[in-house]
């Protein structure tokens, strides 16, 4: 901690923010937060090693990055991690149904489950979004679907990870239980 001097005053000490305590924290430690925004061996060792960061968009960044390198491998085993979170009380059960089935046939088709980033979307529109996207990616050929789940696995990573650092976001995958993600909105990612 460094001391901040105020002109007149009594030097005050620097709190320590998320960011520090993440940089210095032991390695086990910082890669199970990792683990927990993204299960890719791969991508938590590259964030875990490059520490310490000297801001939360320095560790955004690199993120992105690794999650850009992630092979098809490293992306099958983060797939095969995530699921979807519980629909909020309230959501009928026609809705409930659609979105089982549509999960359901994504599965069928692709072999993974149906991942999407949800940030700024409201929790109202979650349930309408997720459905309508679903059912669009299932025109998608094998190949188109692959960089579109990518990139929504890293949404979701680079999400998760502000939210572990600062309390904000808002993503969501699907599939059966709950995912660790930002803000979630309750309906099903």
């Amino acid at each position: 901690m460094t001391p901040t001097h105020l002109p007149g005053r009594v030097a005050i000490p620097s709190l320590p923010t998320v960011l520090d305590a993440f940089n210095s924290a032991p390695a086990h430690e910082a890669r199970a937060l990792l683990f927990d925004c993204l299960r890719s061996p791969r991508w938590v060792e590259r964030l875990a090693s490059h520490r310490p960061y000297p801001d939360v968009d320095s560790l955004l960044a690199a993120s992105d990055e690794a999650a850009y390198d992630l092979t098809p491998g490293d992306l099958a085993e983060a797939l095969a991690a995530e699921t979807l979170p519980v629909l909020p009380e309230g959501i009928y059960g026609a809705a409930h149904t659609a979105l089982n089935a549509a999960n359901a046939a994504y599965e069928a088709k692709f072999g993974h489950v149906f991942v999407i980033c949800l940030d700024d979307l409201a929790p109202a529109e979650a349930l309408d979004h997720v459905l309508h996207a679903i059912r669009s990616r299932l025109a998608n050929d094998p190949d188109d679907e692959r960089v579109l789940t990518a990139e929504e696995l890293r949404r979701l990573a680079k999400g998760r990870l502000v939210r572990a650092l600062r309390g904000a976001g808002n993503c969501a995958t699907s599939a059966n239980g709950a995912a660790p993600g930002n803000k979630q909105a309750s309906p099903p990612h």
